[in-house]
Parts: structure tokens; sequence; C-alpha cells
């Protein structure tokens, strides 16, 4: 019996019974506690809760769920699926506990001729609450299941609540015996491979208090009506009738699988690796469809964050099986083609979804191989130092410049055997979000198909820029667009882009971020979150609708942020300034490379064939300071290019310019081409401070400064901690920096003393560790543990103990725990080696014993573990390889 048919049987089956057939929710609802519908009751949830008055009293539906916090297990078993179909019937105070076990049994058993799912009555085992005699009872009565066959279960596995105060009740879940072929007997309580859940029935009679009765508290007292809610599993269904080992093996599954197979030319089931690799484009692929087709776009947080995980993992399992060319469109179209019977959506909007995984793909595709080829070398970096943690810093590099989700990176690490300093990456993330607009590339680049932007340039023009003189002015709506299509209207809460007639929102462009704000109009209001310029001339706000509905045509009222624009125009003037200074400095040859102006911090990066001097940048903030002091006007005005360069106007290499162009002039002091906003007087900007200079590529060199009130916050916070370093030291503050080195120089001597005190105390315990050798097999056997001894002490430790076993044939193997760490040394000496005992074929006979890894030359190989308490262990699993050899 296919999928389409089992659900299709359910939602007649229960349609006969009185039930409203309800089609399936969207996988995104309004709940702030979930991400993802996970269950098919969640649309019911305000009947439930007794928030809205059901408008039928009984349902059913089957409704697609998606669970997630399992990602990294798919694939690995077959247990594991992210995507999923409900199949429930609901009762609000209509029919209980009789009704729904009664309408259970009928459906699994009542034979296919019938309508049925034809299941074995004599395969069928129940499991119900502890306390639930009730429950119990009429399992007995209403079906003829014997006792043995219904077991009694505690609240972990058989109560059901929110996890809140609430409605809660016992449920009861009807099992499949697959045979003695999947397990041993003694029902579900014994063996759950064995014996499937196939359906579960909750009862929801109690009110729950703050305690939960599923970890064996008593309800506070009973619901006035009781209601029923049930899942039967599809896809647990479907491989039993289906006759199939699991899930993958079903027939909207296996689908996607074998088009796997004709990419790779490899089998599914000749290979774990490979399986492993099949599973995950199987499961993958559904869920994305799925997600795409209600709404879910990649992104970096949040579902889209989600997406843009399952499908990364799609692509790179499919290159594990050898496939370089783009797949997803492929598997997007097996999913369209066996889900879509289901989900009808699914064939109606699937251009979307095949251009959503096109863009996705091609993006990934571009910074996979060479992101995966410096993976490649950071790991090995990390193994030939003996270490197995990758650098916080390497997993930002693949996240930042390649693309790299860290769910990847920690899934590439624990391939290869290694961990990934997540610490150190998180560190390094949170510094970029707080100095860069880190999202500012994903949104240019944000739109694959731009023919609906063009299509509203063409039908009303370009958008009037009203922001240089205007920070308020009314507008009419043009256009608006969801997803890059466009629609007649949003409503509130919803998120859409908007096009104006005219506006005085600064669209993102040359380096200064976009303006944010609000929209107000007869019984609408909608807050600016961003704008951009997705084709030229067309201003495109990003707006979320807060009240209301806005349509086209609308008349509103845009108000800019003015508080935040003033600082973003402080630090734009600044930058020009900043730029000035850096060209009186070091000439022509300082061509500006980019920019970033944002409220309160401005980020220049400049071309400079040389090297940038400290002193040479002091100078540079104290001349762009003393110029703020006389005040000058800012004035622009619009020329041609060839007059403006004429005037003296500088031109930003590889800019694109038109025949006329917008000169800013700060005095005699800076005259630029630029079309960003900027203060009236140069004396608004209060202070410039640097506080930051670095080398960003070859010839390239990034100056970041801090402006107005933001930069004297910076000042004052230097001060003071100047100020305690002051007094903690007892010093005037410019006698600072001589007192600190002179303590950094003593500490420096007193570390080198204390290191010279520790390895003669290393090295002096060596004629003690010889006295304990042992022989085997005819080789004197050194293997101790020695506490808290560095790395270099423990190799010079191993190399005088070697030294004097003399021209026997000996083995010396030292480790030394530290902390949640160990490390160790293994070494031989001549004699040992010439009867072929090498020191780095001894290490894999006691790694696992210490969780560890290392290598190294015949006499002598070094590594660490992550498992110091295996030490002891790990000395006798060595003697006993040595007694092996022997």
């Amino acid at each position: 019996m296919d999928t389409h048919e089992i659900t299709d049987r359910f939602l007649r089956h229960f349609e006969s019974k009185g039930h409203t057939r309800v089609p399936s929710a969207p996988l995104i609802l309004d709940d702030p506690n979930l991400l993802f519908v996970n269950a098919g009751m969640v649309q019911f949830k305000p009947y439930f809760l007794g928030e809205a008055p059901p408008p039928y009293p009984r349902a059913t539906s089957v409704q697609k769920c998606v669970r997630t916090p399992d990602i990294d297990e798919v694939g690995k078993t077959t247990r594991h699926n992210t995507f999923f179909q409900m199949a429930g019937n609901f009762s609000f105070g209509d029919y209980f506990k009789e009704g729904a076990i009664e309408n259970a049994w009928e459906l699994i058993t009542k034979p296919q001729s019938e309508g049925g799912y034809g299941l074995d009555p004599n395969r069928i085992w129940a499991t119900v609450y502890n306390d639930d005699a009730e429950a119990a009872g009429l399992w007995r009565k209403l079906t003829g299941l014997p006792g043995e066959r219904i077991q009694e279960r505690d609240g972990k596995d058989n109560y059901w609540d929110m996890g809140v105060p609430g409605p809660g009740g016992p449920c009861s879940e009807i099992y499949y015996d697959r045979g003695p072929a999947y397990g041993r007997e003694g029902g579900p309580v014994a063996d759950e491979d064995r014996y499937i859940e196939i359906w579960n029935l909750v009862f929801m009679q109690d009110v729950r208090g703050d305690l939960s009765p599923k970890l064996g508290h008593k309800p506070i007292g009973e619901l006035p009506k009781k209601n029923i809610d049930t899942g039967m599993g599809v896809e647990r269904v479907a491989t039993i009738l289906q006759g199939v080992e699991n899930v993958y093996e079903t027939d909207l599954v296996r689908p996607v699988i074998g088009r796997a197979e004709e990419f790779s030319g490899r089998r599914y089931g000749s290979n774990h690796a490979d399986d492993v690799r099949f599973r995950v484009i199987a499961d993958h692929a559904r869920t994305g469809v799925l997600l795409i087709g209600d709404g879910v776009t990649p992104g970096n947080d949040g579902r889209g964050y989600v997406l843009r995980r399952l499908l990364r993992r799609i692509v790179r399992s499919t290159r594990l099986l050898g496939v370089q060319e783009p797949v997803l469109q492929e598997f997007a179209k097996v999913v369209r083609d066996t889900m879509g019977p289901t989900y009808p959506e699914l064939v109606s909007g699937f251009d979307r979804i095949n251009e959503v995984v096109r863009i996705e793909e091609e993006a990934f595709l571009s910074t996979l191989t060479s992101g995966s080829r410096i993976f490649d070398m950071a790991a090995e970096e990390t193994k030939r130092g003996g270490g197995d943690v990758l650098a916080g810093d390497k997993a930002f590099q693949l996240h930042d410049t390649y693309g790299f989700p860290i769910d990847l990176t920690l899934e590439m690490a624990a391939e290869q055997g290694l961990t990934v300093d997540e610490e150190g990456f998180r560190t390094l993330m949170n510094e970029q979000r707080t100095r860069a607009k880190a999202d500012a590339a994903a949104r240019k680049t944000g739109h694959g198909d731009l023919s609906e932007y063009r299509k509203v340039l063409e039908q009303h023009g370009e958008t009037e820029f009203l922001g240089y003189t205007d920070l308020q002015a009314e507008a009419k709506v043009v256009a608006l667009l969801e997803d890059g299509q466009p629609v007649r209207s949003v409503a509130a809460g919803k998120k859409a882009e908007l096009v104006l007639d005219r506006t005085p929102f600064y669209a993102e462009s040359g380096g200064q971020v976009a303006d944010t704000g609000v929209l107000l109009g007869d019984g609408v209001e909608l807050k600016v979150l961003d704008v951009q310029k997705i084709v030229p001339g067309l201003y495109v706000h990003r707006v979320e609708v807060t009240e209301g509905e806005v349509g086209l045509d609308t008349k509103l009222t845009g108000s800019v942020d003015a508080h935040r624009r003033l600082s973003i125009e402080r630090s734009h003037s600044a930058t020009h300034l900043v730029h000035a200074a850096v060209r009186g400095a070091y000439g022509k040859r300082a061509a500006q490379a980019g920019s970033l102006n944002s409220p309160g911090r401005m980020r220049f990066d400049f071309t400079t064939p040389g090297s940038v001097s400290a002193d040479v940048l002091t100078e540079v903030e104290q001349e762009v300071n003393d110029y703020l002091q006389t005040n000058v006007e800012v004035q622009s005005f619009t020329t041609t290019k060839d007059k403006a360069l004429e005037l003296g106007a500088v031109a930003l290499f590889g800019e694109k310019y038109g025949n006329d162009v917008r000169v800013v002039d700060m005095g005699d002091y800076s005259r630029e081409l630029c079309g960003g906003t900027h203060v009236e007087r140069i004396g608004q900007l209060g202070l410039v401070k640097l506080v930051s200079d670095a080398s960003i590529g070859s010839g390239v060199h990034r100056v970041e400064a801090l402006v107005g009130s933001d930069a004297l916050k910076y000042v004052r916070k230097e001060q003071l901690l100047v100020s305690q370093l002051a007094n903690t030291f007892k010093v005037p503050s410019d006698e600072l920096p001589g007192r600190i080195e002179d303590v950094l120089t003593r500490l420096k001597n007193a570390e080198k003393e204390i290191m010279q005190l520790k390895t003669q105390q290393v090295l002096g315990s060596a004629g003690a560790l010889v006295d304990k050798a042992q022989e085997i097999g005819g080789v004197t056997v050194v293997a101790e543990v020695v506490p808290d001894v560095d790395g270099n002490g423990l190799r010079a430790l191993a190399s005088d103990i070697r030294g004097r076993l003399g021209s026997r044939p000996g083995v010396v193997a030292l480790f030394s725990p530290a902390g949640e760490k160990l490390s160790f040394v293994v070494a031989t000496t001549k004699a040992a080696q010439d009867q072929g005992i090498a020191a780095g074929k001894l290490v894999p006979s006691f790694a696992g014993k210490i969780g560890g890894r290392g290598g190294g030359k015949p006499d002598m190989a070094q590594g660490g573990g992550t498992n110091p308490a295996g030490a002891n262990d790990a000395v006798t699993a060595l003697r006993s390889a040595i007694a092996g050899i022997g």
C-alpha cells in the first residue's frame, strides 16, 4: 500500500466517523515556542487551550512536521528523520477514551478490502499510563487484547503535557510486533526496535500545575471538557504495510535515494559510509523542499539557518559520493513528484522552490572546493603539531571567507578525529558583529532574479531621493514584494519590500549604511529596517508592518531616524577627512580601497605599497581633529565629471560615475565625488579617535575610528584605565610604560628560572624511573605516569632515560595527565629499533585508552589525549603490546 493511500484511508475513515477533514497547516505558525510545526495538534492548540471556540467537534488531518534537534544524527541510523507526516484525529469535548480506542483499532485491523490497514490483531500491543486503569480496561473490553499485551509505563513515556501549567493527560500508545528477527520478546518495554510505535492516543483530561505528572506529580484538577489528540506516524505505518526495513525504503523516500544512486553510480546498501550520505540526502531533500514551499528561505539565523544547513549537508553528501555537478534542483523535482499529491502547494509553487535551491547551491558550490582545501590544510597542521582541536580562528576563517556554517566545520572535524574551539569561534563572531555589518554582502546578493524589480523600475521610473534636505516626506506606495515576487498588500506582522515614488530614506551605497525609521499612514504603520538599491535608481525599502495593512497606492509619511542619521553622517564626513589626511601623509598612492560608515564608527581601507607607521597615523588623527576646530561648512554641488576632476575632486578607483556627479566639499582640505549624506559643518563631528589599524592584505591597510560621542566615551574609558593602572603601580601616568616594561622583564626572567628548575627536577627523577624498569620479552621497558610535565620536559626526560638504558633493547613511554588532557612520549633505543620496535607503531596500542592520537619516527613519537583517567590503562596496554612483539 503506497503512502498516499495510507493517508487517504486515514482521512476517509475518520470522515466516516463524523470528523471534519482539515488541511495540513504550514510548517510555520505564529507560535513563539516553536521554530517549526512539530505535531498534528499544533494548529488546534487554541481550541485545546480554550483560547477560541472550535468550529467543529471533531477533526482529522495529515500534518507535515519538522523536528530538528537531531540533525547531526540523521543518516547515521535509520531511526532519525527531520521531516515526517503525522495523521491525527481530534475531539474537542466530544468523544473520549472509548471512541479514540475504538476508532484506532478499527482502522488498523479492518481488512484492506474494506478500507482498513489489515494489520494482524495478534501482533498489536498497547501501552497505558501506569495510573490509567480505565484505558487498560477499555483495551481489553473493546479490542479483546489480552492483558499480557497491555503494558503499563510511567509518565516519562505515557503522559503528555505542554511543559507548562495547563492541559495534559495520560497517553496510550499502539505498537506493532515486527517479529523475532528484529529483537527480543517482551513487548515495547523490552525492545522498541522489534515493537515499533505507530500511534499515540492522548487523553487530555487533566490540569497540571507547576509540577508535571510526567515526573510523578499529581494533576491539580480535571478539565471541564475532555479532549482527544492522536498522532499516527505515517512513515512508520508505511514501513510495515510496504514490507520494508525502515522509513528510508518506503515509496516516498526511496526515490530520492534512487536519484542519488543515478548521480553517483553507487548503490544504497553496499557501503555503510555511503548509506549514511544517501540517507542524509533523502531526509534533508524532503525537509528542505517542504520548508521552502512554506516560505522559508536560506539565511544565517533562525529558520533560514536550519534550511541552509540542511541544503548544504545535501550538497556535501553528494560530493562525498563523487558527484561534482549541481544536484538540488533534481532532488527537488523528485520530492515534488512524490509529495505533490498530498501537498499540491509543492506543485503550484515549484518555480520558486526550484529557484531558491538553485541560488543556494550555486552560492555554496562556489566556496565549497576552496574552503574544503583550507580546512584540510588546517586539519593537517593541527595533527602535525600533535593537537586535536582545530583553532577557533580557522573555523572563523572558513565561516567568514568560505561560507562554511560552524556545524559543517564541526562535522568535517569529527570525521578527522578533531574537535573545534567553538568558544574561540563564537568570540570572533561576536567581535565581527559589533565591528561591521556582517550581513551586508548577503543583502546585496540575496536576489538571484531581479526581473520583478526591473519591471517596477520600467513602470514607475526611478525613486526620487529627498534625503539630502528632508528627513520627512510624503510618498505613495508603487510596489510591494515578498520574496522577490509582487503582492498587492501586506498585513500586520509581515515583512516585505516596498517601493515608494519618493523617499527621504538613504539606500546603502558608497560605504554608508542605510537609514531606518518609520512610515505612517491612515491606520497603518511600518518600520523601515533597511533600504537597498536592488537595481540602479530603485530604492527598495525592507519593512515590517507593525499595524494595519499596507497596499498599493497607499499614501505614507516617511520619517528617518534623525539621531541615527546624524551619527552616520558624522562617520561619513570623518572618512573624507581621514582620507584627505592619509593622502597628505602618503601622497596619491594612498587610494581609498573601501569604507564603512555606520552610526558612530567609520572604517577606511586604503592602498599603500609600503608599511604604515603608527607615528604617521597619530599625526593623521591629530591633523583631522585640528581641522575640526575650523568648523568649515560642508558644501555639495552637482557638475560634470570632467569639471569636478578639474576642480581637484578625488574620484574613487573602481567606482562607476555618470556624466553628472555630486561633489562634497569641506573647505580646501577635502573635495570628493560622493553621493552620501554629510554634516552641515565639520565641527559637528566633535572628535575623531582612531582605535585600530591593521594590514588586511597585500598593500591594503585598514584604519577604524570612533566619531562624536562614541569617540568621547572611548577616550574616557581609556583615561579611567590609565588612572587605575597608575594607582595599581603607584607611579604617575607618564611613567607607566617604563614601569610596566620593568615588571614584564622581571616576570620573563622569573619564568625562565622556574622552567629551569622544573627541568632539573624532572630530569632528577630519571634514575628513579629507570629503577622501575621491567624486562618484557627481552626488552627493558620504562612505562610510567608522570603528572604535570609539559611537552618539552617530557621529551627531555624520555631522552635522558633512553640514554641511561645504554645498548639494551629498550622502550620508554611516559604519560603526563594535566587537567582534562594528557601528553605522552614514546622513545626507543637503537637496539630496540633493530628488533623492529618502532616508537610510532606502538602508539595505536594504547591510543584508545586515552582518547588520543599521535605519531613520529621510529626513535621517538609523541601526542596527546582527552582521557587522562586512562593513563594507567595505557601503560598496561603498551606493556601487553611489547609482550606480543616478543
